[in-house]
């Protein structure tokens, strides 16, 4: 079944960083964390969490930037578009900005984190709300009910 119409390919803002992805979100996520407020210079990013062998940078070569931690945030070296995260000790998954995608038209978070600090007039729809990370148990549930729903069209 390929209700996900893969591969999507997308890309920074300038176009010198490419990407694809050949394997279906795990979850897709709103952060209101005010790391992701300042990076993404919004209300909260987005992510949509690939399967590490499901994404490959296509060209050119990302850089790292935001906090230079153990969390690798990549960014394109010439327009600066925050393009993908790979969390400390996850290494099964790649967090990707899903807007950057060719299509995001199917984009809408299925969790929000971090609502403890949400701006008072957002909203984002997401099914499950979380004052901070879900526990960790939390996401074997989470991933099997949001494979189950498959792709929502925006």
């Amino acid at each position: 079944m390929n209700d996900w119409k893969l591969p999507w390919d997308g890309g920074c803002r300038c176009g010198q960083v490419r990407f694809r992805v050949t394997a279906a979100p795990l979850l897709t996520m709103a952060c209101h964390c005010k790391g992701c407020q300042r990076m993404s210079a919004s209300a909260y990013s987005l992510s949509a969490a690939i399967p590490t062998d499901g994404f490959a940078v296509t060209r050119g070569e990302p850089v790292i930037g935001g906090l230079h931690g153990a969390t690798r945030h990549y960014f394109c070296p010439h327009c600066k578009s925050w393009m993908f995260t790979r969390p400390e000790g996850l290494d099964h998954f790649v967090n990707v900005r899903p807007t950057l995608l060719d299509d995001a038209s199917w984009v809408a978070p299925f969790i929000e984190t971090w609502t403890q600090t949400r701006l008072p007039a957002v909203n984002t729809g997401a099914a499950h709300s979380y004052e901070g990370f879900p526990p960790f148990e939390d996401y074997p549930k989470l991933v099997e009910e949001y494979a189950k729903r498959g792709p929502r069209p925006g």
